[in-house]
Parts: C-alpha cells; structure tokens; sequence
C-alpha cells in the first residue's frame, strides 16, 4: 500500500524527537535507579574464573550479543549463547565457573525459564537483566539489573524500543565498570582489536614497518657526492644517511638537500658528504610504535626518519609511504 501521498514530514520529525526523549527519559531513570545490585554483579563477574555467558531471545537477544561482544573486547571473557539452541545442546558450552547474563524485558521468556533447573543444577552465578521486577527469571536470579522502562517509543506501546535502549545502556555501563576495574588499558584494548586502526596505532612498532640491512641507504663522511647520489638512487628513499665508523649517524641528505643545492647555483661536483649533509637529523628508536614515528615526521614536516638502536647505532629507515601502506596514517 503506497502511504506517500499521506507523509507528513512535520510529524515524522516530532515522532523522532518523542522517541529521544522517551529513550533519554528511560536512560535517566535507570541511572537514578542503580543500586548494590548493579556492584554485586560487578563484583560476581571480576571473580568468575570462567567465561560471561549472555542470554537473550529475540530483540534481547540482538543486544545480549552486543553486549557479549563489548564486554569480551574490553578486557572480560564472554559469549553469547541462544536460549533455544541452549536447550538442544548448546547448553554443554555453560560451565560451573560461569556466570550467565539473561535478558528478558518481561522476565517470562519460556526459552529461558526452560533452562532455569539445567543451570540451577550447575550451580553458575545466574544474573537477570529484566524490567519485571517479579518476573519468574527475577525470582530464580541471584542478582537482578532491573531494566525498566515507563514506556516503549513505539507509540503503540508495543515494539520494544526504549527497553531495548535502557538494556543496551545498562550493558555498557556493565562493561565500562568491569574495564576500569580491571585497570583496562589502550593497549589491552588494541590486543582484541589488531585488526583495527587503534591496534595498527598501539601494537605497530617501527621495526615491523623499517626498511633493514642493505635496503637502508647510508655512506661515510668522506664519499663524494656522486657516491651519495647513487646510493640514494639505488636505494630508492629519496635520502641517505650518512655515518661514522660507529654506524652512528652524523646526517642525512636528501632530494630536497639536492634540489636547495642546485637552486642555488654550488659546485657540487668536488664536495663530500659530510659538506653536504643535514647534520642532526630525526631519529626514532626501532622500538618505538609506529604512530610515534608518523607524529615525528608531521611535527618536522618531514617525510622520513632514521631509526636507531638503543645505542644509537643506525639499523633502518622509514618514510611515510611505509606507514601509509601498513595504515597507521
């Protein structure tokens, strides 16, 4: 049936607007409401030796695996379980040192009813998150989160949409509560997520991205200006560095040092190295994070680095395309 010769876009936007502030309404409420339930089920899951198995049908279901997911990247082992498939073996996933997380907005969810006895007999820390206070999974629950709400946004009252919300919140506070207790840290975070840009950021050191050994473009002080310039081009960097005995570096000198030079009318052709070298040039520690490399360069405006050992012995090179290519900029 077509409805758009009806559309009134005056009231879908106060139909937006109403469903903040019910969503809004709710969160605050719930936030007012908190209470020792809420640090006992901090304090049960700090000491579960197992997993957080999170439970949910249908919409609860959709924000139990949301739920399961931040609190398992934040530092707390979890996973979400289907009630139904619970009841057809996937229930052997549950162990005694587990804590299981059931929601149910109404508390009456048969699928999880069905398994109260199963994870009764297994003796698991069983926490209820639900806005039936009386509920039949807040009564067999050893810890109630209450997740109610005066009102769903729907305006028939009926498609859960505010206690949805008021779920997904008291799940993220859940999670941020766990984390700060744990002392979770950015690099925690980054280790179970290396496959994102903060891990790229906070696990990418210089020497997993630094050109190495031979690839790394360097001659003495004393080379002649068409050595340096071969080995530049050899190399492929656009720059070499130029070394003492030590492999300490004592310069570098690059395609712009090259263009500035010709520009301004020298004699290059009887110079050495060392007269034509940019002495002190920025140096990174091979172990130092990539992301810390990338800040050098911008902060100088450059576009490459040499990178050193802890004894300030030259053992690589990188320039921006590295970073580029391994995406930490």
């Amino acid at each position: 049936m077509d409805h758009t010769s009806t559309f009134d876009p005056a009231r879908a936007l106060r139909m937006a607007v109403r469903t903040f502030e019910i969503e809004a309404g709710a969160l605050t409420a719930l936030a007012h409401r908190l209470d020792d339930a809420f640090v006992r089920a901090v304090q049960a899951v700090l000491a579960c030796r197992g997993r957080v198995v999170v439970m949910g049908m249908g919409k609860s279901g959709h924000v139990g695996r949301k739920i399961a997911a931040t609190l398992a990247s934040t530092g707390t082992p979890a996973m979400f379980v289907h009630p139904a498939e619970a009841s057809h073996g996937d229930l052997g996933m549950v162990m005694q040192r587990d804590v299981v997380l059931a929601i149910s907005n109404s508390g009456e969810s048969d699928e999880l009813a069905a398994l109260l006895p199963a994870l009764r007999r297994l003796g698991v820390t069983f926490i209820a998150m639900t806005g039936g206070a009386d509920s039949t999974l807040a009564r067999h629950a050893d810890i109630v989160l209450s997740s109610a709400v005066d009102e769903e946004a729907c305006p028939l009252n009926l498609a859960p949409t505010a206690s949805t919300t008021a779920q997904m919140a008291l799940g993220d506070a859940l999670a941020v509560a766990l984390l700060d207790a744990r002392g979770f840290k950015p690099e925690d975070f980054a280790r179970s997520h290396p496959g994102g840009s903060l891990g790229r950021k906070l696990l990418m050191h210089v020497h997993d991205l630094m050109r190495s050994g031979d690839a790394v473009p360097r001659v003495p002080p004393t080379a002649t200006l068409g050595e340096l310039l071969r080995e530049m081009t050899g190399k492929g960097l656009g720059f070499t560095a130029v070394t003492g005995d030590d492999q300490r570096p004592l310069g570098i000198f690059t395609d712009g040092d090259l263009r500035r030079r010709i520009e301004s009318g020298a004699d290059l052709r009887a110079l050495t190295a060392e007269e034509v070298m940019h002495r002190q040039p920025r140096l990174v520690r091979a172990d130092a994070l990539a992301v810390d490399a990338a800040d050098v360069m911008e902060q100088h405006r450059i576009t490459s680095v040499l990178v050193v050992d802890a004894e300030g012995r030259l053992v690589g090179a990188l320039n921006s395309n590295d970073l580029m290519r391994a995406k930490v900029i």
